[in-house]
């Protein structure tokens, strides 16, 4: 009981840490494989343009979990401060690893943690690579949501 009572407060320490870090005129990189800015606050809102893994932003507001940025090239918008990181990600060359494979790594996965995972069990990559594969648009998304009459989250 300990150990969860801990674990719960360093996740709230981070996570608090990690919100003190997105404020106004910050500067903050891009931490996915591509990231969409949104003309508003909403994952069906128009995209204005889209940034890459290890864009430096700056930060020009915040609202809740959704932040306006700022590129170096002056693209801007709206994009979830879950895709950005207060670490600076060097973006340049990656020999042996995929895009995907750095973006992970900027996330903390590394080769260690891997084979932590493929010595405690039977993993199926290759169904992880399909499904990673997979692409669905906005907004065949959005119809499956209102033909299933499911809720849209955050708007």
């Amino acid at each position: 009981m300990k150990k969860l009572i801990i674990t719960l407060a360093l996740c709230a320490l981070v996570a608090g840490a990690a919100a003190a870090q997105v404020s106004r005129g910050g500067t903050l990189w891009v931490a996915a494989k591509t990231v969409s800015l949104k003309s508003s606050t909403g994952f069906f809102a128009k995209t204005q343009g889209t940034l890459s893994y290890g864009d430096q932003v700056t930060v020009l507001q915040v609202s809740g979990k959704w932040v306006e940025v700022r590129s170096a090239s002056n693209k801007s918008g709206w994009t979830a401060s879950s895709n950005l990181s207060a670490k600076r990600i060097a973006a340049g060359s990656t020999n042996n690893a995929s895009a995907s494979e750095v973006a992970l790594a900027g996330k903390g996965f590394n080769q260690e943690i891997e084979n932590a995972y493929k010595a405690g069990g039977k993993l199926n990559y290759t169904d992880v690579d399909k499904t990673e594969a997979l692409i669905v648009s906005e907004d065949d998304l959005y119809k499956f949501l209102v033909d299933g009459h499911l809720s849209m989250g955050d708007q």
